[in-house]
């Protein structure tokens, strides 16, 4: 699909009988000028029999999500965050109309499973109104062979049709940012929303740091919950392992091994971090795209927003005046997460030689990103 179309509108004629279908809720809504008419179906006597109107039933949400883009990816936040119970409504946006509805028809009907009240989209992003989170999963996806910066000018001008919509009908919104490359990406939705920096985040690392742990407690045989790490710097090619800080139980690998991650390491983990950079690559060359474990680790960014959780997450941020980096550029540093976005940056403390890998990924993104038009 090409995102680079203005908005259009969310109707199209379903059938002779004048009507337009909006995806609002998968509900059919007259054409202007078209004559209503009372219903008399067995329903309403049935419905106005079995209940009494005693309140307004009109749904206020609270915790409103919205999803742009119903690819892969896009679907597979919105179903692990339906899993999890995070939001009272969720929208989708997606320029394809038929897989649109199709989606989340298929959700719908899911949603006793789910205990989800509404589940509405539409090509028309007054459908996003008032979200409290708006995810961005839109943009071209990234082909075999192709490293997440190749993508960057493809998915600028993507990005320019749609951060305005955003911008009009969720103003108070937080943005997370996945699509890729995440990073540069994030920096663009920052500059385009003029939203202030606490409520733009790029999901980032937290991905590569559950590959990460994942890992550490595939090669360790434990789980990887009780292997902490981190993943910092771009996402991508120049993410930085911060094997100064790995630890089992507060027990450092690094005390045990004072060549971990190095040339001169016997046990090569260095190969650790290499497979979490070919990790992706690998899944695209097997199944085409990565959908699920991306789509996890954005409802794990989700929960702490929305539930003022107050965890901390190695996400995208503006890293300007840290580690000796000048440029605006965003990368990934561990960032406390709350009802107003980030909270708190973590000032993790960082081997010359990790201080030194993270301003080269800063240099490789400033790159790219110094040629960009906004």
């Amino acid at each position: 699909m090409s995102w680079t179309l203005p908005v259009v509108r969310a109707t199209r004629r379903v059938s002779s009988a004048g009507m337009d279908f909006l995806c609002l809720g998968m509900a059919p809504f007259p054409r202007q000028g078209t004559r209503l008419f009372t219903p008399t179906s067995k329903m309403a006597t049935v419905k106005s029999e079995l209940m009494e109107s005693f309140t307004s039933g009109k749904l206020v949400p609270h915790s409103k999500v919205s999803i742009i883009g119903a690819g892969s990816v896009g679907m597979a936040c919105a179903i692990s965050i339906l899993l999890k119970g995070l939001t009272d409504e969720l929208a989708l946006v997606d320029l394809n109309e038929g897989k649109l509805k199709g989606e989340t028809m298929d959700l719908q009907h899911g949603s006793p499973f789910l205990k989800m009240p509404n589940i509405v989209c539409s090509r028309d992003y007054r459908v996003t109104a008032n979200s409290s989170l708006v995810i961005i999963t839109a943009g071209a996806r990234q082909v075999k062979g192709e490293t997440r910066l190749n993508l960057v000018q493809r998915n600028v001008a993507i990005f320019k049709s749609m951060i305005s919509s955003i911008a009009q009908y969720s103003p108070l919104c937080k943005l997370i940012v996945v699509s890729n490359p995440v990073d540069i990406l994030t920096y663009v939705a920052w500059r385009l929303s003029a939203f202030p920096k606490n409520r733009v985040i790029g999901s980032g690392c937290n991905l590569d740091t559950a590959r990460f742990r994942f890992l550490i407690g595939q090669k360790l045989g434990i789980h990887s919950e009780s292997c902490h790490g981190w993943i910092l710097g771009e996402h991508g090619d120049s993410s930085v392992p911060v094997w100064s800080g790995v630890n089992i139980a507060g027990v450092p690998l690094k005390d045990l091994n004072p060549d971990i991650g190095t040339d001169k390491d016997p046990e090569q983990w260095k190969n650790v971090h290499k497979e979490v950079i070919a990790s992706a690559y690998e899944i695209i060359k097997m199944k085409g795209y990565t959908s699920w474990a991306i789509g996890l680790s954005v409802a794990d960014l989700t929960e702490s927003i929305l539930k003022n959780l107050r965890r901390t997450h190695p996400v995208s941020t503006i890293i300007k005046g840290l580690y000796g980096i000048d440029e605006e550029v965003f990368l990934s540093i561990p960032c406390i997460l709350g009802e107003n976005g980030i909270t708190n940056r973590i000032k993790i403390k960082l081997t010359p030689e990790e201080e030194a890998h993270l301003k080269k990924s800063a240099k490789t993104l400033w790159e790219i990103q110094k040629e960009l038009k906004l």
